[in-house]
């Protein structure tokens, strides 16, 4: 059974990093673009970045030069570094195939704070 469960997230300050990692089981996502997501309770559900099963990245505007995608084939998981973190930056973050399968971890929550 395709499973997705990520980790990493925390309370960090403006400025700061955080690495979240998703570990994933399933075929369906070995063979899938991999993505990022965030949600925040006033916003729906975003594409932040993703990354084909070849490695070709892509990252959206707003994080652009601050957060890089990455993910290892062998142990099938998906990295998310998330550099010079802004308050906005706050969210749960969730990993998925892009386009997402009606499949969701736990997420992990990420606070940027002062």
């Amino acid at each position: 059974q395709a499973q997705l469960s990520e980790s990493g997230g925390g309370l960090v300050q403006p400025g700061g990093s955080l690495r979240l990692s998703c570990s994933n089981s399933g075929i369906i996502f070995r063979k899938a673009t991999m993505a990022w997501y965030r949600q925040t309770p006033r916003n729906q559900r975003e594409l932040v970045a993703s990354i084909t099963r070849q490695g070709s990245p892509n990252v959206t505007d707003s994080v652009k030069d601050r957060f890089t995608i990455s993910r290892d084939r062998v142990t099938n998981t998906v990295y998310l570094q998330m550099n010079s973190l802004k308050p906005e930056d706050t969210a749960v973050y969730f990993c998925n195939a892009y386009p997402s399968y009606d499949i969701w971890g736990q997420g992990a929550q990420v606070t940027v704070s002062s």
